[in-house]
């Protein structure tokens, strides 16, 4: 139900974002997405990977602060409504959406959620007719 996402925060300065992929790349991580975020001083990396546990160790042990969360993937199909739809699901129960990104591939589309309440979202996102990628189905 849940996708687990990984957060990196980074100093907002030249050079931080390649050596965040470049701890990846080393260990043969896939980013499947990303979302970043900046104020002046840091910034808020966050990525879907193909294995969230082996990439946050990896990069706390380079000094990284580095942590998981549960958020949603929303498979979407590609028409017009689509996301409508899941605002609209979303919404009428209440839920607050705090940030989302695409992810888009050759064998994925879906939208990355973060929601006030995840269980309640995931059920009503179900209920209402769209599926979610399992963390299994991300992390091939």
């Amino acid at each position: 139900m849940f996708v687990k996402q990984l957060s990196v925060f980074i100093e907002n300065r030249e050079g931080r974002l390649e050596q965040v992929t470049e701890v990846l790349k080393e260990e043969g991580i896939n980013i499947l997405s990303l979302s970043m975020a900046d104020t002046t001083e840091y910034g808020m990396l966050r990525m879907v990977v193909s294995d969230p546990e082996k990439s946050k160790d990896a990069l706390r042990n380079k000094g990284f602060s580095a942590m998981l969360t549960d958020v949603l993937a929303v498979k979407l199909e590609d028409k017009v409504g689509e996301m409508h739809k899941m605002t609209h699901i979303l919404c009428s129960q209440g839920l607050n959406i705090e940030y989302m990104y695409a992810l888009a591939s050759e064998n994925r589309r879906a939208m990355i959620v973060k929601v006030s309440d995840g269980i309640a979202a995931a059920k009503a996102i179900q209920d209402g007719g769209l599926e979610l990628y399992s963390n299994e189905e991300m992390c091939w």
